[in-house]
């Protein structure tokens, strides 16, 4: 079972970070963090590193449910989305898999809300 849910699209970075999250927005979620892993690397190890943005996205409705579940899941929240470039206007997109990040907690109800969440992952990554 893969871990991640993900699409190589044709597009500029700066495009693909504003099409993935428009398309999280169509599907109710909203970023809460933004990490270049490419500046924070030049930055705290002065290595040069592509260009890699990790999205942190919530679906607040879902994250309530999931939150009434088990109070420790935030430790696996929000779901995490990167773009990463792979070449000249080539921009990889891969999403978490929740139903494979819940595998370890044994809660059914859990497990239906995750399989939600990854619907609607998998209708983001096919929309873009």
């Amino acid at each position: 079972m893969n871990y991640y849910i993900n699409k190589t699209i044709t597009a500029n970075f700066d495009q693909a970070i504003a099409l993935v999250t428009e398309a999280l927005k169509t599907e109710g979620f909203g970023i809460l963090s933004e990490i270049d892993i490419q500046q924070k690397l030049k930055e705290k190890l002065d290595v040069d590193f592509r260009k890699y943005t990790i999205l942190g996205a919530c679906n607040p409705p879902s994250a309530h449910k999931a939150l009434q579940q088990e109070d420790k899941i935030g430790t696996m929240l929000p779901c995490n989305v990167i773009v990463q470039e792979i070449g000249e206007n080539q921009v990889e997109v891969a999403a978490v898999d929740p139903v494979a990040s819940m595998i370890s907690v044994e809660n059914k109800q859990l497990s239906v809300i995750a399989g939600e969440i990854k619907t609607k992952l998998e209708r983001v990554i096919a929309s873009l």
